[in-house]
Parts: C-alpha cells; structure tokens; sequence
C-alpha cells in the first residue's frame, strides 16, 4: 500500500527535488508513484501549500 500524501511529505519531496534528487529515488523513499512526484514537481499537486513553487 502507498503512503499517503500529507503536507508534509509534499514539502519533504518538494524540497529534495530542488535538492537536484531523482524522481524515482524520491518515489522509492516515500512509497509514492513516480507520477506523484512529477505532480508535486509541476504543481499539479501540493500548490495549496504556500511557499512551494513549481519548477
């Protein structure tokens, strides 16, 4: 089963994107699907948080 997407997972993999981490080591480490990380990454999801951007 997936973990689910909290907030604060969505900063977390929000901010080891910028760190320049790979999609798919981010998916791994968080259980997502590496479609919900390039979500994150484009902004499709998360932009409810304030202070997250999209790339």
């Amino acid at each position: 089963m997936a973990s689910k997407l909290t907030d604060d997972t969505i900063r977390k993999v929000w901010e080891m994107l910028r760190k320049g981490d790979h999609q798919h080591d981010i998916a791994a480490r968080f259980g997502l699907n590496q479609g919900r990380v390039s979500e994150i990454n484009t902004g499709k999801r998360g932009g409810h948080i304030t202070g997250l951007s999209a790339s």
